[in-house]
């Protein structure tokens, strides 16, 4: 199972499945991240956190622990 804190910069996958339970999936659900829902990497921080991330043309942050629970499909 891959997940969206182990996709490299540039690259853009299809969201599978939220993981997260309660107000985390909930945060994750209110920034738009949804099942079926393109998102691009754009930047991780020399850190690994926090993770930048483009989808339906809107930019936005999450936390390498949030990305750990949203759940990718897998390529061919």
């Amino acid at each position: 199972m891959k997940t969206l804190s182990d996709i490299p910069v540039g690259k853009t996958v299809k969201v599978k499945k939220l993981l997260g339970e309660g107000p985390l999936k909930r945060r994750i659900m209110d920034m738009g991240i949804l099942k079926g829902v393109e998102v691009t990497v754009l930047k991780v921080a020399p850190a690994g956190d926090p993770i930048e991330l483009n989808l339906r043309g809107y930019d936005l942050s999450i936390r390498k622990s949030e990305a750990a629970t949203i759940e990718i499909e897998e390529e061919n």
